[in-house]
């Protein structure tokens, strides 16, 4: 067999190995809590930090921060004033092994 025949028989053998990643998208985190000092986000995203990823407190008592994440599903929770927060109005909740809840966000 040719050197060229071989080449071939090991081309065909192997395949595609191309992985489209999807660029990460800027994802905007809005909690409504006036009294708060301090509030800040945890999730899959950053292992649960509970320091990680502080808010910005606006107008009107509403904390905002907005991070890079690429498409999938991920479960967060915010972090106010050393409790976590168990109520989150508009969000989806989804029990935790701890017997509360996080919330699910999902990034296409």
């Amino acid at each position: 067999m040719s050197k060229k025949e071989k080449k071939g028989l090991k081309s065909e053998g192997k395949k595609e190995n191309k992985t489209s990643q999807k660029p990460e998208k800027n994802v905007k985190f809005t909690f409504q809590a006036p009294g708060a000092k301090d509030v800040y986000l945890t999730g899959e995203f950053n292992y649960w930090s509970t320091n990680s990823l502080p808010m910005k407190k606006e107008k009107e008592g509403i904390w905002k921060t907005e991070i890079k994440l690429p498409p999938g599903r991920y479960e967060y929770k915010y972090f106010a004033d050393n409790t976590w927060v168990e109520d989150n109005p508009g969000a989806e909740p989804i029990p935790n092994p701890f017997g509360t809840q996080n919330f699910v966000i999902s990034v296409s």
